[in-house]
């Protein structure tokens, strides 16, 4: 089976590394800054889209945020892994399904190269494919990510487009990564511990929700 992670909120919580690299460009940028248990509200749809929500309203043009932006870059790129750590369990998971021949991808909506340095930092070596947000194609929860990643490993992407592909199974923690999944027709599994607290997700309907990275074995076992 072919098990795609999301990022950020699933496989590692980085909420203040990009909590401290916001409030550093908003702050060289001067704009007023946010407490970094605020930012688990503003992630989840790309770096612009953090930085227009953690603009003044009144200060959410594409040209602010570009402005924000170019700050923010280079600080994340140097400080990404200061306090950024896996979640309990996950580096355990991750070997268990190596073990088992399982192939592993990141679907992230962080930019690429952060993305990248970020996976290979923490998981060295256990990723078969790593894609982010990268020039041109849509990020999440466009679908466009998913089926690259089957193309990259060689699986048929029309299959995604067809049915639902029991051969993929997607984890993710918030509603982008829901209808990310759902529009490439693969299944959902919601984990509890990220940024979305769990009555969210439980209010959204969603079907299988896991605490912990271990609960997802018997998923892909049954």
């Amino acid at each position: 089976m072919t098990i795609i992670f999301d990022l950020d909120g699933t496989l590692l919580n980085t909420i203040d590394d990009l909590g401290y690299a916001c409030n550093y460009a908003l702050e060289h940028t001067g704009y007023p800054t946010h407490p970094i248990a605020e930012y688990p509200w503003m992630v989840g749809n790309g770096i612009n889209n953090l930085i227009r929500r953690a603009l003044p309203e009144a200060e959410r043009t594409e040209e602010n945020i570009l402005r924000v932006r170019a700050h923010f870059v280079p600080y994340y790129d140097v400080h990404n892994c200061d306090y950024t750590r896996p979640y309990e369990g996950m580096p355990e998971l991750l070997q268990t399904l190596k073990v088992q021949g399982h192939r592993l991808a990141v679907a992230s909506n962080k930019y690429q190269a952060a993305t990248e340095k970020i996976v290979n930092h923490f998981f060295p070596g256990v990723f078969d494919v790593i894609l982010g947000e990268r020039e041109g194609i849509e990020r999440k929860p466009n679908p466009q990510i998913v089926y690259d990643i089957t193309s990259q490993l060689g699986l048929c992407p029309s299959t995604a487009h067809r049915a639902l592909n029991t051969q993929l199974l997607y984890l993710g923690d918030s509603l982008v990564d829901r209808d990310t999944a759902r529009n490439a027709n693969v299944p959902f599994v919601a984990c509890s511990w990220g940024f979305v607290p769990k009555q969210q997700l439980i209010a959204e309907q969603i079907i299988t929700i896991i605490d912990t990275p271990a609960d997802i074995l018997p998923l892909i076992e049954a």
